[in-house]
C-alpha cells in the first residue's frame, strides 16, 4: 500500500456540515456577482476558496507522480482532470481514482500500480494535445489492467459542441475497447445542465460506435440533490469533497469489480 494513501475501502466517508456548504454556495455566488460588476476586491475575497484549490494542483501533481513509483502487478491507468487529481479532496489518494485503486487493492490484496494523467483543468482539447500522447506511450508497454476516462466539465464553461465531439472521438479511438467512460456530473445550474446532458448524449453516441462502457455520473450526482450539493462538495462549491468523490468512485465500481475479478483469475493462473 503506498504510504500516504488510507485504506477506507468499505468505510463511508464524512460528509462537509450543511452550513459549510450553503456559505461556500454563498461565497460562489458573491463571486460570479462581482465579477459581473467588476468589483475587483470582493471577487478576490469571495473566490479566495478556489484559488486556495488551484494553489493545491501542484501538490497534487507531485503526489500522483510519487504514487506511480509503486510497482504492482495490476495496473491501473486513469486520463482525466482535477477530478482525477483529486481537487477538493482532503488528500489525492481521496479522489476518485484513488479511492478505486484503494478497493482493488483490497479486493486483490496486494499493492497496484497506478498511472494518473489527469491535469487540473483540462478540457477535452487538452487531454488531447497532453494526455493523450503520455497514454500512447503506456499502452506501447503494456495494456493496463483498467483504464478510465472522466473528462469534459472543463468544455462546459466556453462550450463547443463540434469541438467536443470531436475531441472525445479521437480520445476514445486511441484508447482500449475495454475502457470505463464517465459520464459528464450534474451542474445541479439548468444553464448549464442543458450543456451537460448534449455533451453526455454525445458521448453515449460514441461509446456505444465502440462498445465502451459508460458509468452513469450524471444520475448519480443528479439524485445527491441539496444534501449533495450542500455536503459533497469542497469549499469553491464545484469540486467534490472526499464523501463527493466517494459517490464518483462508487457509481465506477461496478465495472471496476469486473475487471478486478477477472485479473485476479490472471493472476492466480
Amino acid at each position: 500500500m503506498f504510504a500516504t494513501s488510507v485504506d477506507y475501502a468499505g468505510q463511508v466517508l464524512p460528509a462537509h456540515s450543511p452550513a459549510l456548504g450553503a456559505k461556500a454556495l454563498a461565497l460562489s455566488a458573491t463571486a460570479n456577482l462581482a465579477r459581473m460588476l467588476e468589483q475587483e476586491a470582493l471577487f478576490k475575497r469571495a473566490n479566495r476558496p478556489l484559488m486556495e484549490l488551484a494553489e493545491m494542483q501542484p501538490v497534487t501533481a507531485a503526489w500522483w507522480r510519487e504514487r506511480r513509483k509503486q510497482a504492482g502487478e495490476f495496473h491501473y491507468l486513469a486520463l482525466g482532470d482535477s477530478t482525477a487529481q483529486g481537487i477538493g479532496a482532503s488528500v489525492p489518494g481521496r479522489s476518485y481514482v484513488g479511492q478505486l485503486a484503494d478497493r482493488i487493492e483490497a479486493q486483490l490484496g496486494e499493492p497496484i500500480a497506478v498511472t494518473n494523467l489527469g491535469v487540473s483543468g483540462a478540457p477535452t482539447r487538452l487531454c488531447v494535445r497532453d494526455q493523450l500522447p503520455r497514454a500512447e506511450k503506456v499502452l506501447a508497454k503494456r495494456k493496463p489492467d483498467l483504464v478510465t476516462l472522466a473528462i469534459g466539465a472543463n468544455d462546459i464553461a466556453e462550450w463547443e459542441p463540434r469541438a467536443f465531439h470531436r475531441n472525445l472521438i479521437t480520445i476514445l479511438d486511441v484508447l482500449p475497447p475495454d475502457t470505463i467512460v464517465s459520464e459528464l456530473p450534474c451542474f445541479h445550474l439548468p444553464w448549464n445542465d442543458r450543456k451537460v446532458l448534449e455533451a453526455n448524449r454525445m458521448l453515449h453516441t460514441i461509446a456505444a460506435a465502440r462498445g465502451l462502457t459508460v458509468v452513469p455520473l450524471y444520475a448519480a450526482t443528479r439524485a445527491r440533490g441539496v444534501k449533495g450539493i450542500l455536503t459533497e462538495f469542497a469549499g469553491d462549491a464545484f469540486h467534490p469533497n472526499d464523501r463527493g468523490y466517494e459517490i464518483w468512485a462508487d457509481t465506477f465500481w461496478p465495472p471496476v469489480r469486473a475487471h478486478v475479478e477477472s485479473a485476479r483469475a490472471r493472476i492466480a493462473t
